[in-house]
């Protein structure tokens, strides 16, 4: 998602099961929308596999046990093959997910959703049946995981700084999502603060 070769650089990791996930992501893509100039890596990590035991079997192995596990390869694919309509498809697979108790493991209801974007959903379908997004996905969720010490969403990585974000409210416009980021980037590198958190959710 290059803006210009200068501009401010960060990745965002995602599952489309996390409500504050959702949140984030609704704020990036909104200042995306907006006209922010940032270059943004969105990184799927997957929620089922970070939940495996030791001793049991990646969901990798058995990945139609994992209830996220297919939309998230489904917009790995949007993601590297038919990147334009990613934002769309993003916004919209965390909308139906959690304005419609939607199913993300519904091959059909996902495929809808990306038609009506405009996605070619026969080359989305054959990239994943070809068994590369599923690789992408453990590649990069467990590439950061080791990395980073990434354990959940949604987290913002610059550099070697990766930060776990929980905001409440979604952006109330393309300026206050801009301004929310933006103060979150200014604080990823103040490593002395490593936890700031509210004894109860301030209203």
């Amino acid at each position: 998602m290059t803006k210009t070769s200068n501009a401010p650089k960060f990745s965002i990791t995602w599952d489309y099961r996390c409500p504050y996930a959702r949140i984030a992501h609704d704020h990036v893509v909104t200042a995306l929308r907006g006209g922010a100039s940032w270059d943004v890596t969105f990184l799927p990590y997957c929620l089922g596999q970070s939940h495996v035991e030791p001793g049991e079997t990646d969901i990798w192995d058995r990945p139609k046990d994992d209830t996220g596990l297919f939309a998230l390869q489904f917009a790995v694919s949007v993601r590297d093959q038919q990147s334009n309509h990613f934002l769309d498809l993003h916004s919209a697979l965390y909308n139906y997910r959690h304005d419609q108790n939607g199913n993300l493991s519904d091959s059909e209801a996902v495929g809808r959703i990306a038609q009506s974007i405009g996605i070619n959903v026969d080359a989305v379908m054959a990239d994943i049946a070809s068994g590369r997004t599923l690789e992408t996905v453990k590649d990069e969720h467990t590439r950061y995981a080791e990395s980073h010490a990434v354990w959940g969403v949604p987290t913002f990585i610059v550099g070697p700084a990766a930060v776990f974000v929980r905001l409440l409210d979604r952006p109330k416009s393309a300026e206050d999502a801009t301004q929310t980021v933006e103060r979150i980037l200014a604080n990823i590198g103040w490593d002395n603060l490593n936890e700031f958190k509210h004894t109860s959710v301030p209203r």
